[in-house]
């Protein structure tokens, strides 16, 4: 399998590190390739139309996008115990923790539209507020949340990745959460995580 990949995507490294747990890492080709919405990735595209990272191509079927279907998808490669649960309650909490986690990133790159990115003409300061209260909510809520002693999983994956992605962009931090970051700051020397580690520039 080849995992279209960039080394500065909290979600192409959710991915990689949920292949790293499920000890099948070593069964993909990992091929970096900038995309940008400003800068068209013509590989990317033909097999996302979104023109987006993670990709996963499969040579007994279509592309498989984006990083919560390929690490569904990954997830099924193996015989240990699942990293998304198959039922119950804990599926749910699991999920709800990945999709916060998701959107917690996903608010980081808008708010970096809105400080670094955009022409400074065109930056909305409204906006810009608006992105970093969801962002500050968002930490209080994993604060209080956070099952920090719950059986590994998707969640907790795409959860570190997006806060160690949070601080290698410099953005609101969430130290002032000492819950937070001590389940951060051990799952971040997990060997899936020191095996992928976040670097490079965005190119728009």
């Amino acid at each position: 399998m080849i995992l279209y990949y960039q080394t500065h995507s909290p979600f192409a490294r959710k991915a990689l590190c949920l292949a790293h747990e499920a000890g099948i890492g070593d069964r993909l080709q990992v091929i970096h390739h900038e995309t940008s919405p400003t800068q068209r990735n013509e590989r990317v595209y033909a097999e996302n139309p979104l023109g987006k990272v993670p990709v996963l191509l499969r040579a007994d079927g279509p592309a498989i996008f984006d990083s919560d279907v390929i690490c569904a998808y990954l997830d099924t490669l193996h015989g240990g115990r699942k990293l998304i649960p198959e039922g119950g309650e804990a599926r749910w909490q699991t999920l709800v923790l990945q999709s916060v986690a998701q959107g917690l990133a996903q608010t980081g790159i808008s708010l970096r539209w809105e400080t670094v990115r955009r022409p400074e003409q065109l930056r909305y300061a409204a906006l810009r507020d608006g992105y970093a209260e969801k962002i500050e909510a968002t930490y209080d809520w994993l604060e209080t949340t956070l099952d920090a002693m719950a059986p590994l999983h998707v969640g907790h994956i795409a959860l570190a990745t997006a806060l160690s992605w949070m601080e290698f962009r410099n953005l609101p931090s969430f130290r002032a959460r000492p819950h937070l970051t001590r389940w951060f700051d051990e799952f971040e020397q997990r060997p899936s995580m020191l095996a992928t580690p976040l670097f490079g520039e965005t190119q728009d």
